[in-house]
């Protein structure tokens, strides 16, 4: 058993690296010089939620944005039940 664990622990070891690596980058919270950049992608999403740019995506773009936005509606939804530690309503 013991010699079962330090094998599994010998393969993981590669790919918990690689892992810390890129979540050290991507789970970051943005800095201060990225603000600038934060306010212009959300400039440049109005705008073209306005000028109906976005009826020019490719099914691809399309399913990948839905995809996403899916994953967001998601998250904020478990979220809410790990907040108020119930599935259905509030612990009042």
């Amino acid at each position: 058993m013991a010699s079962m664990v330090n094998s599994a622990l010998a393969q993981a070891r590669p790919k918990l690296g690689i892992f810390m690596k890129y979540a050290r980058v991507e789970l970051a919270p943005p800095k201060l010089s990225e603000i600038p950049q934060i306010k212009a992608g959300i400039g440049k999403l109005l705008s073209s939620a306005k000028s109906g740019a976005w009826k020019n995506q490719t099914v691809k773009q399309a399913t990948v944005n839905t995809l996403v936005g899916a994953e967001v509606l998601f998250w904020f939804f478990v979220g809410e039940c790990i907040g108020k530690r119930h599935i259905v309503g509030y612990n009042v």
